[in-house]
């Protein structure tokens, strides 16, 4: 058998952000292997690697900048190394003058703005600054016509920035569309997606994910017992791509069963069946919920998505509306902070 690390643990511990001792019996159990280690944490529902914002370093600010007529909006983010430069009149005009470039120029990427005339601009102001500061990502959205409707939000700790971007059917319902808009950048702020549908979901993806979810419920659901809370369902699948028509057929099969069992009389099965599919819908499809713009609840309005909302809003100008884009980009989004003397914490708890 490999020997198992305090090395190993500590890879496996940032890799995956759970406990410790987990870790090291995650490798125990896999003879040292990494990527069966991971998996085996994932499959008991102990990995945490994508819910990491406790252990986000970086510090920095995002810019916004968005035409007038709302036609173009660019949002940059901008590390530093400490919250103390983040907020320095110096660095918040580097922020500024690197959107205002950003926007003017359309780079295409990173190394295209620091290779470029204002790039050595960038790297003077860093050195007069005296920290490391870096240039990090940006995106743009631009409207191709007057039917397409943006609008954006920057949260009040300068940290989070979202453009969202609509089609509509003509320029008067786009027009109209912009407060929703801004309210659904507000959402996407607080509600973190990480995609724009469920239907951009690989399906490898969905699959790798679906056993760590189910088991992460039920580890939820023995606190929830032992606290005398009611229980979650625990679902079978967890994106609206594994609900094929024969599982939805299946399900509202069994929900008449179940409604044939408790001996409910058949003739008002009709108004029971809708709700109980819509239930299933909803605890099957968490991954959705998590990570998919459209599919996520809506903040202002708990009884609909963010698709049906923006739809119901443009109906009530006399229209139509779809949301076919999105940018949020957060400070520190998956920089992991430095933790000294890790090494030593975990030989200390394998002795």
């Amino acid at each position: 058998m490999a020997e198992v690390t305090a090395a190993m643990v500590k890879e496996l511990r940032t890799a995956t952000d759970a406990p410790m001792m987990d870790c090291k019996k995650a490798l125990v159990e896999n003879d040292g292997d990494m990527a069966k280690a991971t998996e085996w944490l994932k499959e008991r529902g102990i990995s945490k690697a994508a819910k990491k914002s406790d252990r986000v370093a970086a510090e920095g600010l995002v810019g916004f900048k968005i035409a007038d007529d709302f036609s173009k909006a660019t949002v940059v983010e901008i590390n530093s190394e400490t919250d103390f430069v983040a907020k320095n009149e110096g660095f918040q005009n580097l922020v500024l003058k690197t959107t205002e470039e950003v926007y003017e120029k359309n780079p295409s990427d990173v190394e295209g703005v620091m290779s470029s005339e204002f790039g050595s601009y960038f790297t003077e102001t860093v050195a007069k600054i005296g920290e490391k500061i870096e240039l990090r990502r940006f995106g743009t959205l631009e409207a191709e016509d007057d039917t397409v409707a943006m609008n954006g939000y920057v949260h009040s700790n300068n940290r989070i920035a979202v453009i969202i971007k609509a089609k509509c059917d003509s320029a008067k319902t786009a027009a109209g569309m912009r407060d929703v808009l801004k309210q659904v950048a507000m959402h996407a702020s607080a509600m973190k997606p990480t995609t724009l549908s469920y239907k951009d979901f690989d399906a490898e993806y969905i699959e790798s994910e679906t056993k760590g979810r189910i088991e992460a419920i039920k580890k939820e659901n023995e606190e929830l017992a032992r606290l005398k809370k009611p229980l979650k369902n625990v679902p079978q699948f967890i994106s609206m791509a594994q609900l094929t028509e024969d599982v939805l057929a299946q399900a509202e099969a069994d929900i008449k069963a179940m409604l044939k069992e408790q001996g409910k009389p058949e003739q008002i099965w009709d108004k029971i069946v809708p709700g109980s599919l819509a239930r299933f819908i909803d605890d099957n499809t968490t991954l959705d919920k998590e990570q998919a713009l459209l599919d996520q609840t809506y903040v202002l309005d708990d009884k609909k998505t963010v698709a049906q909302a923006v739809e119901a809003a443009a109906k009530e100008l006399g229209g139509t509306a779809e949301i076919v884009d999105f940018i949020r980009l957060e400070v520190g989004e998956g920089i992991e902070k430095k933790v000294d003397d890790f090494a030593s914490e975990v030989a200390a708890q394998m002795g």
